[in-house]
């Protein structure tokens, strides 16, 4: 993507919801859904006298991810507590790291369009608290407790993204690996995975870093790109009609997806305006050797099983790289795999002709009405010939609404191939009876009529006659 005479600078931090069974600093359940205000206790109510205890499970669920971005993992690290006042944020501060966090000077390598790779910098992921949720009706306004004090990582990359089409990549990259390590659903609809977007702008070659401006609290992929491009038009106007130093400073804008707008929120803070200082009521943490060495085993992550799938499969990379988005999509693939389909059919299969299907009824993977293991039998009974591709299609849109097998299927279509030589060859000797001149045309060498027979034997058979049989012995019958 081209900005003209202008560079993009942008830094993403992400806050992942970990998925523990209880908050970061009490014995709360962090389910998602329930009655307001049920899931709280004095501790994230933040009542005088209550202390909080850290959660172990987030420190192995963060060792994992700092293991996946090749990051530094710190055995001790240290709580801060940032002073800010807002309505869902009982204590007036939250609970985060700021000096010494759990994971420092990571990376991922995102894909690019043209076939290249980019090194995008992860400076930190540090473990915090999130704050309640503010609910408005009408008029009033009203605050839920529940998600307080559920525990986030908060992934912050180096400013090292130079566009849109960067940024996109570099979220769904990390969004898919907090899925394959299971240390979170990031549920962008529910907000366990939101981003702020930090951008500024700079005329090319130059180095400095001018004014950043954060874009809040953005949970969807199309619409973080939309927010992005729209501030950079902002401050590429500002610039251009010299009005740069007036209107762009460093504030906090909101995304209105139903204006497609971004809009002043509030000036934003530095570090100085949160009064950071150590937590008292919480020591450093230090994790002992056998906890890093054996939550530092992570599963095969999407990158090494899209390189797998690519030498093992003999499919495309980027038939691999669509493969291995989702956590689900690769188990679905796997799946068929198991059962018999033949990569080159599992993968046509299951990405153009199930994934169309879903995606029309705008359904997941998860939700398929037709599991990977009818898939795979479907698949067997095209390769078989008991079925022509052609065919296996229309049992695909049947078993998309019925819940039967695919032979049964199969037999309540009438889509069964007749693969029998003696059937097959009836036909054709009726079909050369009722056509001399046809016959004889072809014998003196107007082999294009291959086709007209071929047709009519399908029609005769209404679509059942295996063509790759039906090509064969008219070949031979026409050429004896």
């Amino acid at each position: 993507m081209s900005y003209g005479d202008f560079e993009v600078v942008i830094g993403l931090e992400v806050h992942a919801q970990l998925n523990t069974k209880t908050k970061m600093f009490c014995n709360c359940p962090t389910s998602f859904g329930d009655e307001q205000n049920v899931n709280t206790c004095p501790v994230c109510l933040a009542l005088p006298g209550a202390l909080p205890v850290p959660n172990k499970e987030a420190f192995t669920k963060s060792i994992a991810f700092g293991t996946a971005i090749d990051a530094t993992v710190n055995k001790t690290s240290i709580f801060d507590r940032k002073n800010y006042f807002y309505p869902d944020s009982p204590k007036a501060y939250q609970i985060t790291q700021m000096d010494v966090p759990i994971v420092e000077k990571g990376h991922l390598i995102i894909d690019m369009e043209d076939g290249s790779q980019k090194r995008i910098g992860i400076t930190r992921a540090h473990l915090e608290e999130d704050a309640g949720k503010n609910i408005h009706e009408g008029d009033h306004s009203k605050v839920d407790l529940n998600r307080a004090g559920t525990p986030l990582l908060e992934i912050v990359s180096e400013p090292d993204m130079r566009s849109s089409d960067e940024a996109i990549a570099y979220l769904k990259k990390l969004h898919s690996i907090v899925r394959y390590l299971g240390i979170g659903d990031a549920n962008m609809q529910e907000g366990s995975f939101r981003c702020d977007a930090n951008v500024s702008i700079r005329p090319k070659g130059d180095t400095k870093l001018y004014t950043r401006v954060e874009l809040k609290n953005i949970n969807s992929f199309k619409f973080i790109q939309k927010a992005i491009e729209l501030e950079v038009e902002r401050q590429i106007d500002a610039w251009e009609d010299g009005v740069y130093e007036k209107e762009i400073f460093q504030e906090t804008r909101l995304y209105d997806s139903a204006k497609n707008e971004t809009r002043s929120m509030r000036g934003k803070e530095g570090a100085a305006d949160y009064r950071y200082f150590p937590e008292p009521d919480i020591p450093p943490v230090t994790l002992d050797d056998e906890t890093l060495a054996k939550y530092s085993q992570i599963p095969e992550l999407p990158d090494q099983k899209r390189d797998r799938y690519v030498n093992d499969f003999g499919i495309s990379a980027y038939d691999a790289s669509v493969l291995t988005a989702e956590p689900e999509l690769a188990a679905f693939f796997e799946t068929l795999i198991d059962h018999k389909a033949t990569p080159k059919m599992a993968v046509s299969w299951m990405t153009v002709e199930l994934l169309g299907r879903l995606n029309k009824a705008g359904l997941s993977i998860e939700e398929s009405p037709v599991s990977a293991l009818t898939l795979s039998e479907l698949i067997v009974r095209i390769e078989d010939n008991t079925i022509s591709g052609k065919a296996g299609k229309d049992v695909l849109d049947y078993l998309m609404e019925n819940s039967v097998s695919v032979d049964d299927a199969i037999d309540k279509l009438g889509l069964k191939q007749i693969s029998d030589d003696g059937a097959i060859i009836a036909m054709i000797d009726e079909i050369m009876a009722a056509n001399p001149a046809q016959v004889e045309q072809f014998r003196a060498g107007k082999e294009t009529l291959m086709g007209f027979f071929v047709g009519q034997v399908m029609k005769a058979s209404k679509g059942s006659a295996n063509p790759g049989l039906v090509n064969k012995l008219l070949k031979e019958k026409l050429q004896g």
